[in-house]
């Protein structure tokens, strides 16, 4: 699996390496990111672990794969992961949105941590 992964590190979808290139090196909100990083026996494209966040990019294979990603799902959240999946095309034609969107997710994580752990 670990070869696996190192191999979809290097052949990157168009989608994905617009992505990394924004989240990596901490530029969103100073959150490191890893891509392609194994948690238990799955690939997710990329992890911020002090957040807790998974975030999927999913291509229209994954029009098919309904169940399979459900599962996926599943297991991360019970590892205390949330996932948060978009499409492509959105990476590609709504980049300032998706964004967004997982800035405010790590936001969240971080005020949620503050709130549960204390002040």
């Amino acid at each position: 699996m670990l070869n696996f992964a190192r191999n979809l590190r290097q052949n990157l979808t168009d989608a994905e390496c617009l992505l990394w290139g924004r989240l990596r090196r901490r530029q969103l909100a100073g959150f490191k990111f890893r891509r392609q990083h194994m948690i238990g026996a799955y690939i997710c494209d990329f992890v911020c672990a002090k957040a807790a966040l998974v975030v999927e990019l999913d291509g229209s294979q994954h029009l098919d794969a309904a169940a399979y990603d459900s599962r996926r799902d599943n297991f991360l959240r019970s590892r205390g992961f949330r996932v948060l999946r978009f499409w492509n095309g959105q990476v590609l034609s709504e980049t300032e949105n998706v964004m967004e969107t997982i800035f405010e997710a790590l936001h969240r994580q971080e005020i949620d941590g503050r709130f549960d752990w204390g002040p």
